[in-house]
């Protein structure tokens, strides 16, 4: 057990999690965390705190940024638009079907790494010449699949809010339309894909809680007896940890908490405790 904060290098822009050290940053506070290009500048999103997970492996914190350190961040900003500028109109320039994502200057290195998407293979050895011409620098191009792509530009999802990707998910796990009929929506692309054009991240890490749902849940069409009445289900709400009931005496639909109906929790609830 430690303690963890989160931090973002851009608004919006993806959680990186650390070890605070003996630093205790609170929301907005500017700290270095440490990267492979060195410390980097960073805007504190989540005040340290402790976690009941093993932080062991997490990055720790170098200190709290300080003018300097600001304003290196502040010129590497302007190296990356000019770096973003010119890829982009070389690009048009040489007529590529590319599509500019993201800029990673690297002085440590000696390189700036350009991120790009496009539908085909692309031949762009003599883009790739006239960009270190032009940047003064070793140029490396990478080209980033759909995912990839949201997560380094950053979208808002179906669900009105910033992409999973580009927020706090790490790693893509496999998603199978099955998990969607498991939640019970609809087998539609346009329904339960995101930005990337792939089926939703959430539908991954959600799925546990639909499966553990319906294991202890009584089946939509069972005769179930509930605080208002007995009553036939006809429906779940896995979110609300609830059931919708449709009462036997007059028809009418009421929303009740699972553990209500549930046989096992009824049964211990009405036990007999009375001693010998």
């Amino acid at each position: 057990m430690g303690m963890l904060c989160a931090v973002t290098f851009s608004a919006n822009g993806q959680l990186h999690y650390a070890d605070p050290g003996d630093l205790r940053p609170q929301v907005g506070d500017m700290v270095m965390l440490p990267t492979e290009q060195g410390g980097v500048a960073a805007r504190v999103v989540w005040a340290a705190e402790y976690s009941t997970e093993d932080t062991d492996g997490f990055p720790v914190l170098l200190g709290m940024a300080t003018d300097a350190d600001l304003a290196a961040a502040d010129q590497l900003r302007r190296v990356k638009a000019r770096t973003l500028v010119a890829s982009r109109r070389l690009i048009r320039e040489h007529g590529l079907p590319m599509k500019v994502l993201s800029v990673d200057p690297q002085g440590a290195a000696g390189k700036t790494v350009i991120y790009y998407s496009s539908p085909e293979t692309v031949d762009f050895r003599s883009l790739l010449r006239d960009l270190s011409a032009t940047l003064g620098t070793r140029i490396e191009l990478r080209q980033l699949a759909a995912r990839d792509s949201v997560r380094v530009t950053g979208a808002i999802g179906s669900c009105g809010r910033d992409t999973c990707c580009s927020t706090f998910l790490r790693d893509f796990e496999p998603i199978t339309l099955a998990m969607a009929r498991d939640q019970d929506l609809p087998a539609n692309p346009m329904r339960i894909s995101g930005a990337c054009g792939r089926l939703m991240c959430c539908l991954k890490y959600e799925h546990p809680l639909y499966q553990d749902f319906k294991a202890t849940a009584p089946a939509i069409g069972e005769e179930v007896d509930s605080p208002a009445g007995p009553g036939r289900v006809i429906g779940h709400s896995v979110p609300g940890d609830s059931v919708v009931i449709k009462l036997a005496a007059d028809g009418s639909r009421q929303v009740c908490p699972k553990a209500s109906v549930c046989g096992s929790r009824k049964a211990y609830e009405g036990r007999d405790l009375t001693p010998g």
